[in-house]
C-alpha cells in the first residue's frame, strides 16, 4: 500500500485505487469534460452558441466519408466543453431532453445577457426571481442562464 492506495492490475497494467483505512473503496474523483447535443444544422448551432455565449470551436472530428461531424466548443472561462454532433442526411428533430434536462451558464451581466437573448428571440421560460431564465437553442435544447453572483 502506498499513500492509502493499493495496486490493482487491470489488463496487465498496474493501476492505483484509493482505499480507506478499513480497506473499503473510496469514491472515485471524476472531472466533467463535456455534454453532447445532437444538432440538425451545425452551422446554425455554431453561430447560436458563438453569439449567445462566446463559445468557439476547440476541435473537430469528421468521418472520412463526411457522414458525421463532432465539434467541441468552449471558451477560456472553463475547460468544460459542449460537444455538437451532426449526422449527414438527418431531417427529423432530435430529442435532446426537456426543461428538466438542461445545461446551465453563469453570466457576469445577466441584464446584458437577457437583452441579447431577447434580441435573439430564444428566451423560453423565466423563473421570475433572481434573474434566472431559460433559452432554447436551434434544436430545442434548454439552457439555463444564472447570474454568476448566485453561483459563485
Amino acid at each position: 500500500m502506498r499513500n492509502g492506495m493499493k495496486p490493482v492490475t487491470i489488463a496487465h497494467k498496474p493501476q492505483w485505487r484509493l482505499v480507506g483505512v478499513a480497506g473499503e473503496r473510496l469514491p472515485m474523483k471524476a472531472k466533467m469534460i463535456h455534454r453532447c447535443i445532437h444538432v440538425l444544422d451545425l452551422e446554425k448551432s455554431l453561430a447560436f452558441y458563438k453569439r449567445a455565449f462566446g463559445l468557439d470551436v476547440v476541435r473537430e472530428i469528421t468521418r472520412a466519408e463526411g457522414s458525421r461531424k463532432i465539434v467541441y466548443i468552449g471558451n477560456d472561462t472553463t475547460d468544460f466543453e459542449l460537444e455538437l454532433v451532426w449526422e449527414s442526411g438527418r431531417t427529423e428533430a432530435y430529442d435532446n431532453g426537456s426543461n428538466d434536462t438542461h445545461l446551465a451558464f453563469a453570466v457576469d451581466d445577466v441584464d446584458a445577457a437577457r437583452l441579447l437573448h431577447d434580441e435573439m428571440d430564444c428566451v423560453c421560460h423565466e423563473l421570475g426571481r433572481d434573474g434566472i431564465y431559460f433559452i432554447e437553442d436551434p434544436d430545442g435544447c434548454c439552457l439555463e442562464i444564472v447570474p454568476s453572483n448566485l453561483w459563485d
